[in-house]
């Protein structure tokens, strides 16, 4: 028992560490890269907030998560609605805004965690929820944001938005358009499957449903502040 507790303190102590450090250095690497590299190598390029258009971060909140600048890590409202069982022979939208894993959930699993795994996904569960009030304390909403558009993955082995807007539209992310930034964000949760270019069906459907809610968004008075 002793031994348990000795190695949950160094777990904890060096986690602490490590996401402090990150306050001010992107993650070096994540599992998901390192596992991405062996089949599709690793493109990336790590920049700073304000080299990140906010055209791409409204499109993130849009698509992704639009309660992020007012929860705590987790949307408990899209959490209880996700648990509801469904009609039989209903079809099920996919959502903007409206699914359970928020952007701080899915940034804690990109840089500490692993993805997928239908075993797997339920021993990430506990390390998930520590990890994302971890960057919320620790790191507040601008550095989660940010630590997000540059380490999730945009297209095979393609991870962060400069690497994506490179390869998609030959431009830095700090010139994406609105509508180039909502296809880009448009092939979340599974870039490998819903491509950019050539433009799957999914993203051609997706992306124009994200602008209309970046447009709905584009005026609430705390997107605008975490936008400044």
């Amino acid at each position: 028992m002793r031994f348990i507790s000795k190695w949950l303190l160094i777990l904890f102590f060096s986690s602490l560490v490590y996401t402090i450090i990150c306050i001010w250095l992107m993650p070096p690497i994540t599992i998901t890269q390192v596992a991405n590299s062996f089949s599709y190598g690793l493109k990336r390029d790590y920049i700073s907030w304000n080299k990140i258009s906010n055209n791409v971060k409204l499109a993130a909140i849009a698509s992704e998560d639009q309660a992020f600048p007012d929860h705590s890590g987790f949307d408990w409202d899209a959490i209880e609605k996700s648990l509801k069982p469904k009609k039989k022979g209903k079809k099920t939208k996919i959502p903007l805004g409206g699914g359970a894993s928020t952007i701080t959930q899915q940034t804690a699993k990109n840089v500490f965690l692993w993805q997928g795994g239908s075993i797997t996904k339920f021993i990430r569960k506990v390390p998930e929820l520590y990890f994302t009030k971890l960057i919320e304390w620790v790191w507040g909403k601008e550095r989660i944001l940010e630590v997000y558009l540059n380490v999730i993955e945009m297209g095979p082995g393609i991870f962060g938005i400069q690497a994506a807007a490179k390869h998609y539209f030959n431009k830095d992310a700090s010139k994406l358009t609105r509508a180039e930034a909502a296809m880009i964000i448009a092939c979340l949760p599974n870039p490998k499957k819903f491509t950019v270019k050539p433009m799957s069906r999914r993203v051609g459907w997706r992306y124009p449903q994200i602008l209309k809610q970046m447009n709905n968004l584009a005026g609430d008075e705390d997107v605008q502040a975490l936008l400044r």
